[in-house]
This record gives C-alpha cells, sequence and structure tokens, in this order.
C-alpha cells in the first residue's frame, strides 16, 4: 500500500482536531523497529504450566511490564513499543494482543476478587471469577500473525507495512470530533464502542473482534485504573480499523471541520485546553 495519502489525510485531520500528537498504528511483524520499547524476557508462561501447579507467579511477576506503560514511553520517545510471546511483560497483555491462549486462570482472580485467604484481593474491577472468565472467553484473540505485536507512530510505518488500525490518545474535547466524525462517515449511531477491558484490550482485542465479526466500530478506551498512570489526565484512546479511517480521511471535505458548524466553537476549546496543559507549544 502507499502510506503517503493517508499522511497528508492525517495532518489535515489533526489540524482540524487541532490534535499535536499523530496516531499510531498497531500491526504484526517478525522483526523490531529501531528504537523499540517493550518488557524482558519472562519465565515460560502457559495454561499447561499453571494447571500443573508449575507456574510462579511471583517469578512471572518479576519482569511484569504494561502494554500501554510502554506504549506511554513510545509516545515520549517518538519509537515503538512491543509485546511478544516471550517478552510479554503482563500475562493479561499476553493474551490480549494475541500472543498466548488460553488465559492464564490468575487473571480471572487478579483483575476480579482475589484468592480467598491469600493476600491477593483482585483489582476488583470485576465481580467474581466467573465474570472475568466469561469476558475473557468473550474477547477471544486470533493468533498473531507475527512474532511481535508492534504499536509505532502512523509515520514510522513504511509502504511495505499495513497498520490494522490507528489509535488516537486524546482528551474529550478532541474526542467528541473523532466520535462525531466517525458517525459522520459511516452513518451509523452504533459504530463507536467502549466496553469493558485493559488499556491495550480496547486498543487491539476489541477493534480485532469487531473486525472479524465483519462490524465496522471504532473503540473508546483507557478506563481501566490501572492504565490511568500510563496516560495523560483526562485523556483517553479512540482505535479504529484502517479501513474506515480512511472513509474517514476522505469524508473530510463534506465534514463539520469544513462547513460553518459548532465544531468552530469547540476548537477555541481544544486550544484553550492545549494550553491551560502547556501543550500549545
Amino acid at each position: 500500500m502507499t502510506l503517503q495519502p493517508i499522511l497528508d489525510g492525517t495532518a489535515a485531520f489533526l489540524e482540524h482536531l487541532g490534535l499535536g500528537e499523530e496516531p499510531f498504528g498497531v500491526h504484526y511483524a517478525d522483526t523490531l523497529p529501531e528504537n523499540a520499547y517493550g518488557p524482558k524476557t519472562g519465565t515460560p508462561i502457559s495454561r499447561e504450566l499453571e494447571d500443573r501447579g508449575e507456574l510462579d507467579m511471583q517469578e512471572v511477576m518479576k519482569t511484569f511490564s504494561c502494554v500501554m506503560g510502554n506504549v506511554w514511553l513510545a509516545r515520549k520517545k517518538k519509537g515503538a513499543a512491543f509485546i511478544s510471546s516471550e517478552e510479554y511483560g503482563c500475562p493479561g497483555g499476553v493474551y490480549y494482543c494475541s500472543m498466548m491462549k488460553p488465559h492464564l486462570r490468575f487473571i480471572e482472580h487478579y483483575v476480579s476478587t482475589g484468592y480467598e485467604g491469600s493476600p491477593l484481593h483482585g483489582e476488583r474491577y470485576m465481580p467474581n471469577p466467573d465474570a472475568m472468565r466469561k469476558f475473557m472467553l468473550e474477547v477471544n484473540p486470533r493468533e498473531a500473525p507475527g512474532k511481535y505485536c508492534i504499536f509505532k507512530p502512523l509515520s514510522h510505518f513504511t509502504d511495505d507495512e499495513k497498520p490494522e488500525f490507528v489509535i488516537f490518545f486524546a482528551r474529550p474535547e478532541i474526542l467528541s470530533g473523532l466520535f462525531t466524525h466517525a458517525i459522520f462517515t459511516t452513518g451509523d449511531m452504533e459504530c463507536v464502542v467502549s466496553p469493558f477491558g485493559a488499556g491495550c484490550t480496547n486498543m487491539i482485542s476489541w477493534p480485532l473482534y469487531y473486525q472479524g465479526k465483519g462490524l465496522e466500530k471504532a473503540v473508546i478506551g483507557g478506563f481501566d485504573p490501572s492504565a490511568r498512570k500510563f496516560m495523560k489526565t483526562d485523556e483517553l484512546t479512540f482505535t479504529v480499523p484502517l479501513d474506515l479511517y480512511e472513509k474517514m480521511l476522505a469524508a473530510l471535505p463534506e465534514s463539520m471541520f469544513t462547513h460553518e458548524t459548532d465544531w468552530k466553537n469547540v476548537r477555541k476549546k481544544v486550544e484553550r485546553s492545549a494550553k491551560a496543559w502547556g501543550e500549545d507549544g
């Protein structure tokens, strides 16, 4: 594919939105780009080892590294973030990013109510392990088509690479523009969704889920309390499949951004927000 038209359209879109940070793309590959940030190689993990009682979670957690944390580092360093089956960092992220199946039972307890009689009290994001298990089985990530799941700025992709999804990091004023323009592009009042998930789940797992069902959906994420420390204050994620993103770019000339609409007032608020956060330079 030729990426330049997408980059040109993205530049115009960012100007309309008032967003100073380019979006990221995510894809799978067998080699890493330069300036890539990710976890260290961890001890082997699998459901089989877990079921046999041979998985030491304390050893697993020694190399803990959140996908969102590495994406945050990549954003700051203008580089890439990655995860693989061996360099997994997070026992949940390795599943969500399609690097290991089936998931560890440990996650069912870790994200819900922990283990009774143990120090692990759980994150309390799900009411019980059964509810978390249902979620894990529903999202059901596909098998990874490459050794690495890689997140990097859209401009870092070459014509030989194709981002499967485009990820924006934005506060609500800009998010309102992304949301509304997705609706304008598709005519589908439910084309933007926000299901429960970890930070990385809503950037890759749920987008893949809807794509696999032939549904054209953008996914809002960033509500995971554990991921908030790796995001700006008030910031959320907006992930859109590449095909839909190209349609959104093509629809810009007829959109609210290029006509006399209330977006001009929102755009002023975007500028005030950027100034308040010291991001107007």
